[in-house]
Parts: structure tokens; C-alpha cells; sequence
């Protein structure tokens, strides 16, 4: 990425300022300065208009930004009045399956409520969300009676085993249970962050619901 040219093919580097400061280092020249603004800025161009990055990380397939932000000074103007050192920047913490980076539907948020509503499809297999088969061992003649492990990451990231059950489905309503429960305490963390809360009260009810109508969640 270039100053002063399209960045990814589409959008406008207007900066004033050099975005990076290079130093030579045991004799080499090397980058020890970068602008955080114009790496959001630049990261988020490359998840929606990258067709490398997005044959890696299909996800982000069909995502665009908004006119606006296609300038940069714009979005750096937007992200200079957020909350934004040590957090990322999300497109679908407000709005589900959002597509759309823009000022209305973005914000910054830390990186434990990123990994809260990941739901790992890919790595998860053909199972529910928080939900593994207990494989019999070779010695063993029958399969458990209880072969499926409920388990959640806790807000510090550590695995937490929630039990034993014989269908996927209780397995799977035990983990909900359990993320609603730390959905509720992220809500009490926050409660200062208005926009924060939002998405987290969205993302609560969802649970709720898929709790009290005994269905399986699959994205949040």
C-alpha cells in the first residue's frame, strides 16, 4: 500500500502526513512507525476487497465500505472520536450478519467480545456450538452413555468442561446457558458504553430465545 495511490484498488490515501517512519536498525532499513489510523483503515479495505485475504478467510466475501470511508482522513476523523486504542474494529457486534463498514454500523470493541461471538464453524465440525463427541476407547465394546462434552472458553480464555449429556442438543443448551451467563456479566462490565451494551443486549436476547424455544444457535 502506497501513499498517494488506490489502496486495494479502490480506496483514497489523503493523508497529509507519512503514514509510516523507517529507521536503519543493525544496518538495515526498517518500518518502526506505523500510523494506527491508516493500519484500521488499510486492514479493513484488505478484508473487503483482498480476493487473497478472502480466499483465506471466505467470511468476509460479499463485504464493502462504505462511500464515505472509502477516504481515508474520513474514517480517521470517525475513529479519532471512538474508544479504539487495544480493541478491533467490528462490523456485526450491532447488526447481524452486517456487511457494511460504515459509521453507523462499526465500532471498536475489545478483543475477549470478539472472541465471544465467534462461533469457529469450520473448526467445530458437524457439531452444535460448544459441543464434542467423546470417541470409545478401542478397548471399549459400547459407546459412553453420555458421549457428548459441553464445553465454553471463559472471559479469560481458559476451556471450562461443562458436562456430560446423551444428545448433542443438551450438550448444546448447557453451553447457551452458560454463555448467557457470562453475556450477562460482559453487560455489567460495560454498562458505561452505550453502543457496547447494544450489541450485547442483542446478542443476549438471541440466546435467551434460542434457550427458551430449545433450539440450536449457530451465529450470533
Amino acid at each position: 500500500m502506497k501513499e498517494g495511490k488506490l489502496v486495494y484498488g479502490i480506496g483514497i490515501n489523503d493523508a497529509d502526513y507519512r503514514i509510516y517512519r523507517r529507521e536503519i536498525i543493525n544496518g538495515k532499513l526498517k518500518i518502526v512507525w506505523k500510523c494506527p489510523y491508516y493500519t484500521k483503515w488499510g486492514g479493513m479495505l484488505r478484508r473487503c476487497y483482498s480476493k487473497e485475504y478472502q480466499e483465506k478467510y471466505p467470511t468476509y466475501k460479499g463485504c464493502i465500505v462504505h462511500e464515505d470511508w472509502l477516504l481515508f482522513s474520513n474514517f480517521k476523523e470517525w475513529m479519532e472520536a471512538q474508544t479504539w486504542q487495544n480493541r478491533q474494529l467490528d462490523k456485526d457486534f450491532l447488526i447481524e450478519e452486517n456487511k457494511m463498514y460504515s459509521p453507523s454500523t462499526c465500532l471498536f470493541i475489545p478483543q475477549e467480545l470478539n472472541k465471544f461471538i465467534l462461533t469457529r464453524g469450520r473448526a467445530r465440525g458437524v457439531y452444535p456450538m460448544g459441543v464434542s463427541y467423546r470417541k470409545k476407547d478401542k478397548r471399549m465394546v459400547n459407546e459412553y452413555n453420555n458421549p457428548y462434552m459441553s464445553m465454553i472458553r471463559n472471559q479469560r480464555g481458559k476451556q471450562v468442561h461443562l458436562g456430560l449429556y446423551s444428545t448433542p442438543k443438551e450438550a448444546h443448551q448447557r453451553y447457551l446457558e452458560e454463555k448467557l451467563k457470562y453475556c450477562k456479566e460482559y453487560l455489567k462490565e460495560f454498562i458505561g458504553e452505550p453502543l457496547v451494551v447494544k450489541g450485547l443486549t442483542r446478542i443476549r436476547d438471541k440466546i435467551q430465545y434460542h434457550i427458551d424455544n430449545n433450539l440450536e444457535l449457530t451465529s450470533f
